[in-house]
């Protein structure tokens, strides 16, 4: 449960910032008369992630045993591929996200409200649905029942919340920090996602080795004890991985989280804070902290 929390958290926290500096700057620049269409397009990006995780969830609920266990294992890579470019994407270029977003609603300012839509739904939906699909795939690793999918929406609940209390300037926080320490943890949590869809695949005999177990710990670890089902929703772990398992887990986690912890660990990271739209300095400033050593 901890796991989807964390991506809840993360992910919605980013589309939150995102959503803030766009109202930010339209509050800012005397066009609350624009606000009604930047929020329709905030919700159809909102609306179109759901519908896209309902078709996950649902469209393949009818398919094979082996097709469907094909169709996990290809999106659970195609997930971590997507999650892992979006961690390594914000620590690198969030120090430009304001500024480009500002461009693009000066822009589409100038073309009318249909643009003003699109823009806010281009900058939401992106986040939306790389959101569903790596909650889709995190939700079914996890195995949990309802338990993985209360941790996706309370970390979601949480982001809107956090994201409304910086906007208000209520909140002080390290926005460096905080990315750095979650994307790392995200990058943990792609790791057993992708251990996860590899063992799909050797289900639906895409891949071999699926009798070659690496260990088998399950008479230790009982994965239907506490402590089996709090490490299965945390870390995705498995007590009877195969051989191929371990080794992708091994192949992805460990050059990707030194790559990760090692970008930009120079530069000295600093609190961040949001004033509120009434104040003089530009409420949207702190989503320019979110980059390392801001």
């Amino acid at each position: 449960m901890f796991s989807n929390y964390l991506i809840g958290l993360r992910e919605g926290l980013e589309a939150s910032l995102v959503v803030c500096i766009l109202v930010a700057y339209l509050v800012k620049t005397e066009n609350r008369d624009k606000l009604p269409p930047l929020w329709l397009g905030v919700g159809l990006a909102a609306a179109i992630s759901l519908a896209f995780g309902a078709a996950l969830e649902f469209g393949t609920s009818e398919l094979t045993f082996q097709a469907q266990e094909a169709i996990g294992g290809g999106l659970s890579i195609v997930a971590v591929g997507l999650v892992t470019w979006m961690v390594f994407w914000m620590k690198r270029t969030a120090r430009y996200l304001r500024a480009q977003l500002h461009g693009r609603l000066d822009a589409a300012l100038a073309l009318g409200t249909g643009a003003l839509v699109t823009t806010a739904f281009l900058a939401v939906g992106r986040e939306g649905l790389e959101t569903s699909l790596f909650v889709w795939r995190s939700v079914h690793a996890a195995g949990e029942g309802s338990a993985p999918l209360i941790g996706v929406l309370l970390g979601l609940g949480t982001s809107v919340l956090l994201g409304w209390l910086f906007y208000r300037g209520a909140l002080r926080i390290n926005l460096s920090r905080f990315f750095t320490w979650t994307g790392a943890m995200l990058v943990v949590v792609a790791a057993g996602v992708l251990a996860y869809g590899v063992h799909d695949l050797q289900e639906a005999e895409f891949l071999p080795g699926l009798a070659d177990k690496a260990f088998d710990i399950s008479g230790t670890i009982p994965p239907d004890s506490w402590y089996g089902t709090l490490l299965k929703g945390t870390f995705n772990f498995q007590p009877d991985p195969t051989w191929l398992q371990v080794g992708v887990w091994v192949l992805y986690l460990v050059p990707a989280l030194a790559l990760f912890l090692a970008q930009g660990s120079g530069s000295p990271a600093q609190p961040a804070q949001a004033p509120s739209p009434e104040s003089a300095s530009d409420p949207a400033d702190p989503a320019a902290e979110a980059q390392p050593g801001a």
